[in-house]
């Protein structure tokens, strides 16, 4: 499988993704949706577009030794950022490599980086106890099925959480312009072009479709939402509802 366009931008930029991925706000936002998530101990926690791992500390450290962590990435670049990053965890001892580089055990947790879309997780229907997916959904042509796949991912009881930028509504609003400006600059071939629609506009519409989605798919009374960083982080966590009969 080849990767398109918007695969190689992002592989060409994997590094300085990965130096960015850990920058102050953005590391502080990663706990806290992490938190948020409260994945079981011992439990199973996927990590759709996981990109350079950044997330992956967070949640070794959550679901503890005996659990497993899965990183989806549709990037080879990303998954090789994300096995570096492993390779340089705080563990003592190197974790220890498959044939294919890509598991790894780490502090007794079992982590595994596949390449495969995130809208789309090869994986059976509760398979996992938490899904996260962090600066994801405005990538995503579809988040609406996208969030639905991954409840059937964790099934009737299992955790979902989501962290996403997208323009503020609240005490950042006169920072929007520059915010607008960061998304044209950083979005792939393709998506600056566009004239009709802003690369920020088509951000806020497909994370406002993912958090809304979230919504629908857990238990009412279960749903958290927060925003943080003057607006433009928004956090979103629930536990998945029984589906109807």
């Amino acid at each position: 499988m080849s990767d398109d366009p918007t695969q190689r931008f992002y592989g060409r930029w994997a590094r300085l993704y990965d130096r960015l991925a850990d920058v102050g706000t953005v590391a502080r936002l990663r706990g806290a949706a992490v938190d948020a998530l409260a994945p079981p101990r011992g439990g199973t926690a996927v990590d759709v577009g996981t990109g350079t791992g950044a997330n992956l500390a967070y949640l070794r450290d959550a679901v503890g030794p005996g659990g497993r962590l899965v990183g989806l990435d549709l990037t080879s670049g990303m998954l090789r950022a994300a096995q570096r990053r492993l390779s340089r965890s705080r563990s003592s001892e190197r974790p220890a490599e498959d044939e294919d580089g890509h598991g790894t055990v780490d502090d007794g947790v079992e982590v595994d980086l596949l390449r495969a879309d995130a809208a789309r997780p090869p994986l059976r229907d509760g398979a996992a106890d938490a899904v996260l997916a962090s600066f994801v959904s405005g990538m995503l042509r579809d988040p609406d099925a996208a969030v639905r796949r991954w409840a059937d991912v964790v099934g009737p009881g299992g955790r979902l959480a989501l962290l996403d930028f997208a323009r503020s509504t609240g005490a950042g609003r006169p920072l929007n312009p520059a915010f607008r400006a960061f998304v044209r600059g950083t979005s792939p071939p393709g998506t600056r072009s566009s004239v009709d629609v802003s690369p920020a506009a088509i951000l806020d519409q497909r994370v406002v479709a993912a958090h809304r989605a979230l919504m629908d798919v857990c238990v009412d009374g279960s749903v958290s939402h927060e925003t943080h960083a003057l607006g433009f982080a928004r956090v979103s966590t629930g536990t998945v509802a029984p589906r109807d009969e």
